[in-house]
Formats: C-alpha cells, structure tokens, sequence
C-alpha cells in the first residue's frame, strides 16, 4: 500500500506544478517599451505628472459657443487646443520661418500639458484615464515645411512618458497655412476613461 502512495504523491505533485507553469505563462507580462519607460499599471499620474515638474492649470474659459471638452460614454473628446504656458500665454510664429523645429516641439509639448489640463476639469482625476485613442496635430508652418510628423513628436513622446503604454495613440500631423492668432500647433485629442 505504501509503495503506491509514493508514485501517487509525485504524479499529484508534478500535475500541480504544470498547472502552476500554464497559469504563469497566460499571465500578460509588461511589454519592454513600458518597462522602458517607467510605467506601472498602479502609478498615479497626477504625482508623477508633478515628479516630472510638470504643473497642470485653470484654463480659461472659451470666449465663443463651444466647449473645452466633451464626454460621450468612456469617450471624452476634447476641442483643438494650443500651447499655453503656465503663464497664460501662447507661442505663436510659424514652423520654417520663426520657429525651429526643436520650438515647435516644445510648443506641441506645452499643448499636451494644457489638453491634460482640460481633460483634468472634465473628468476630475487623470488616473481614470485607460487609452489616449486619437490625435489629430495642426501644425503652423510655411508652404514648404514638411517636418510636421517631428513636430508633433513633441506632444506625442511627452504622452507616452506620462502615461506610458496607454498613451500610445493614433495620430495624424498636418500643415496648415495658418493658425488662429499665429499659435505654433493646434491639437484635438480623443481619450477613453473609466466609467
């Protein structure tokens, strides 16, 4: 009876080992680009939003009939906005003419810090955020500047730092012959969140 137990204990043993194995493997790991950039599912944005001396700020209200931002759903869509700096004012020239390309990088980067703004007073905490889904970069440019894709890679790198995996979005970087009162970049964005 005894000489039994044993090979039945290793068979038992080695089965609840490989169902171990089986359910580790069919967990989702992080993908490398997350790990590289530093991102956790658990981190909380708005800290790391401040690590990154980033500040957030009270936008104006708009002066015409429409709003900032608007929420369908888990869909949020968020009007054209430009680059605001923390002390209210916009930069404004055109790419190929006024402004180097590494300027209007920084203007599309100032774009995504006043669109996380209104997101911000749209749905009150940024962590609820679970995709930026779509992004749509004007860029204000002369007739021959064609380097808008690294224009907007300004708005896009600085998404991605924030929020890591979830803030890699499709996106569209068009030149237009102007913008209004000569702002730098004009960007529109679409957002999931929690409900």
């Amino acid at each position: 009876m005894q000489t039994n137990l044993i090979p039945m204990l290793k068979i038992h043993q080695l089965s609840f080992l490989l169902a171990f194995l089986i359910l580790a493997a069919c967990q989702p790991s992080q993908s490398p680009e997350v790990k590289e950039a530093g991102f956790s599912q658990s981190e909380d944005i708005e800290q790391k939003l401040k690590d990154m001396g980033v500040e957030l700020y009270e936008l104006p209200q708009p002066e015409a009939n429409f709003v900032r931002a608007v929420q369908t759903g888990k869909l949020v869509f968020l009007a054209g906005h430009g680059p605001m700096t923390p002390e209210g004012k916009y930069i404004t020239g055109k790419l190929g003419q006024d402004l180097s390309i590494e300027e209007g990088q920084q203007a599309a980067r100032y774009t995504g810090i006043t669109l996380l703004s209104a997101l911000k007073a749209e749905i009150g905490d940024l962590n609820k955020v679970s995709r930026i889904v779509k992004v749509h970069g004007m860029v204000n440019g002369t007739s021959d500047f064609t380097d808008q894709p690294k224009v907007m890679n300004g708005f896009s790198d600085f998404i991605v730092e924030v929020f890591g995996e979830k803030g890699k979005h499709a996106r569209a970087a068009v030149g237009m012959g102007s913008l209004p009162s000569n702002i730098a970049v004009e960007i529109e964005m679409i957002v999931e969140v929690e409900e």
